[in-house]
């Protein structure tokens, strides 16, 4: 049996959401062109016959800028020291040389695979130059050449990952895809909606709190806060006579009830709570705990 710790690293929007989504077959982590849509660790465990890969969706690497930032860093970092594979993945037109730097300083201790994702969009001379490139550097064992999205070569990167992975016992029994519970996804879900609907600046200082999760006979009942720093932010999440919150809770439900597999109450507030991603307070409430 085949077992272990398998974590994704790379700049923000390298693929590492669409990775693990392809990986396990199940979308568990949210995916937005914004940077920085992922911000806690996200483990899918991945069970077969005879093997057991965990794997962790990580955040982009980056320099953090707030309290938030630095949790998104710790997951990173937790991330390395249990991990027994690394795969770097890098979307193969952004610059190399900027990311072999990346790599080489996260000092892995264990062997990695590099991922050459988004490479449908460029030409074999290409793919094979950024294979020779990565392929005699220290810490790599091996480069396997993707798109995520279109979902292309993944059996050979699985193949790649069992190759290299330590013989065990499971980490974990029964069928479940995730250590995360419910209430975490369906968050992320309503988070999600947010960085496809507004600007710029909001997905970045919003966060959202499942305050409440009931399962009846009929339907589930969910009732969650979208948190922003200031009044300003509260007004564009609402929208004129709240048409973009309502398009946000529409759009999410839909999103939750495929999830859930059955019929979604959803109700959204807003609230204010400024400077909250440099509250260590507020951050533990919102679930970037450490």
């Amino acid at each position: 049996m085949k077992v272990g710790f398998v974590s994704i690293f790379g700049k923000p929007n390298a693929g590492k959401s669409t990775l693990l989504n392809a990986l396990m077959g199940e979308k568990l982590a949210i995916v937005s062109p914004k940077v920085q849509t992922t911000r806690h660790r996200i483990k899918g465990i991945l069970t077969g016959d005879d093997h057991q890969i965990i794997f962790s969706d990580t955040p982009g690497i980056i320099e953090p800028r707030y309290k938030l930032h630095e949790k998104m860093m710790q997951a990173v970092k937790s991330s390395l020291e249990d991990a027994d594979l690394a795969l770097l993945i890098l979307d193969i037109k952004d610059d190399w040389e900027e990311n072999d730097r990346m790599f080489s300083g996260l000092k892995l201790q264990s062997p990695a695979v590099v991922v050459l994702n988004k490479s449908d969009e460029v030409n074999a001379e290409k793919r094979k130059e950024a294979e020779a490139f990565f392929a005699d550097k220290t810490y790599c064992k091996k480069v396997v050449i993707i798109s995520a999205l279109k979902r292309t070569h993944i059996k050979e990167l699985l193949g790649a990952v069992l190759g290299l992975l330590p013989e065990g016992q499971p980490f974990f029994e029964g069928e479940d895809l995730t250590d995360l519970p419910v209430k975490f996804f369906v968050g992320e879900m309503i988070r999600e909606k947010i960085f496809h609907l507004y600007g710029d600046e909001i997905p970045y200082q919003a966060t959202v709190l499942v305050q409440e999760f009931k399962e009846k006979t009929t339907l589930t009942k969910i009732r969650a806060d979208i948190i922003v720093q200031r009044e300003s932010q509260k007004g564009i999440i609402l929208g004129e006579g709240g048409k973009m919150i309502r398009q946000v809770g529409t759009d999410a439900r839909k999103d939750i009830e495929a999830f859930l597999d059955r019929k979604v109450f959803l109700e959204l507030f807003v609230k204010v709570r400024p400077k909250w991603r440099d509250n260590e307070t507020f951050l533990k409430e919102y679930g970037y705990g450490g």
